[in-house]
């Protein structure tokens, strides 16, 4: 009985150090990464160039098709015709791989790209240990704003607020 105390209580230890670590992120005024990714529908994308012109929202979202991540990439596509009109390209970015995406993007209808990152080259490039909800505002290639730990239902409207913030409307 007293090993099972012990083992339980070095799992729950061991749980709990897991959930409260937080990945730190990159840091504002850094560069943008520089990889090739490959996105929803197979192909590769220079995602050192696409975030090196103009705005950029990267948002990480843990797994498609869970209830938060679906709400958190659904607020981005309903409000995606505003993020456009200012000049502002969107990408999501999750351990799924391209089947995945590319059915989450169906499912859903999102009108951005989706970037499978099962090696989790991508999270790693952003500073980031493992997969967690953070959203990154880059403005020609450097990062101007980031939230590491994004918001759900409402994460348009906090995107927004940070680009009138920023006076970045293009």
């Amino acid at each position: 009985m007293r090993y099972l105390y012990l083992f339980l209580l070095t799992l729950s230890m061991s749980l709990l150090s897991a959930l409260t670590v937080t990945a730190k992120g990159l840091e504002l005024g850094a560069s943008a990464p520089t990889l090739t990714v490959v996105d929803d529908r197979g192909e590769s994308i220079d995602f050192g160039a696409e975030l090196a012109a103009g705005t950029t929202v990267v948002f990480f979202y843990p797994m498609a098709s869970t209830p938060g991540c679906t709400k958190q990439a659904c607020s981005l596509g309903a409000g995606f015709m505003e993020l456009r009109s200012r000049g502002v390209k969107v990408f999501g970015v999750s351990g799924d791989g391209v089947e995945g995406q590319r059915k989450f993007r169906e499912k859903y209808s999102l009108p951005f790209p989706l970037i499978a990152d099962k090696d989790l080259r991508v999270n790693k490039a952003f500073g980031k240990k493992r997969f967690a909800r953070q959203v990154y505002i880059f403005r020609n290639g450097k990062l101007v704003w980031r939230d590491l730990s994004a918001s759900t239902g409402k994460q348009y409207e906090d995107v927004i607020a940070a680009l009138d913030s920023l006076d970045l409307k293009n």
